[in-house]
């Protein structure tokens, strides 16, 4: 499975995103369980809106950040949708 730069992900329902101050920091918070993201992965689920695109969103992360790819971006939102984290249109 791959997904696709114009696909539009958006965090699924009775997902949590959060800081943890006992593991300091960011996690996803679902049924199956709990991933600790670092900071970029926590960007990228931030972006997750429902509007935004992949390809929208590796270009918000390049402005912030250096080396970002958009293959990547696209990546780690196809292990997040197979972790049931976010949902994708298109």
């Amino acid at each position: 499975m791959t997904t696709a730069l114009d696909a539009v992900p958006r965090i699924r329902r009775g997902v949590k995103c959060t800081f943890d101050q006992i593991r300091s920091a960011h996690v996803v918070l679902f049924p199956e369980g709990v991933l600790v993201l670092n900071e970029t992965a926590a960007s990228v689920v931030a972006l997750c809106d429902g509007v935004r695109s992949v390809g929208d969103i590796a270009v918000v992360l390049a402005d912030e950040y250096s080396g970002v790819e958009p293959s990547d971006v696209a990546s780690l939102v196809r292990r997040l949708v197979e972790r049931r984290v976010v949902d994708v249109d298109g």
